[in-house]
């Protein structure tokens, strides 16, 4: 597998996802647009994510800041989160257990 044959699906809208699945994670490539959001939500899922370019502001159980290019973020089962894309931007994300709701 590649990920250039991967199709890319917009998951919310200004986030273009290719999504990758195990037996019990789920990894997620995105492109973001700048000025993209995403709502404060939860998931039972543990969750990674990886700045690979731009400026990301993420807000992890109220607190906010700006991450950039090679930060990391751990996110807990259940704990609220959102995010707002500053600059267009590439992340990654792990999820374990595998988001059904993203095949």
């Amino acid at each position: 597998m590649n990920l250039v044959d991967i199709p890319s699906k917009e998951i919310m809208p200004g986030y273009h996802g290719k999504m990758v699945h195990a037996e019990k994670m789920s990894w997620a490539f995105w492109d973001v647009e700048m000025g993209a959001k995403v709502p404060e939500h939860h998931h039972e899922h543990e969750q990674i994510m990886h700045v690979v370019s731009g400026n990301f502001e993420f807000t992890l159980d109220g607190i906010t800041k700006i991450y950039k290019e090679g930060d990391v973020v751990v996110v807990p089962s259940n704990v609220s989160h959102s995010g707002k894309a500053i600059t267009a931007c590439k992340l990654m994300d792990v999820f374990s257990p595998v988001r059904e709701a993203y095949k």
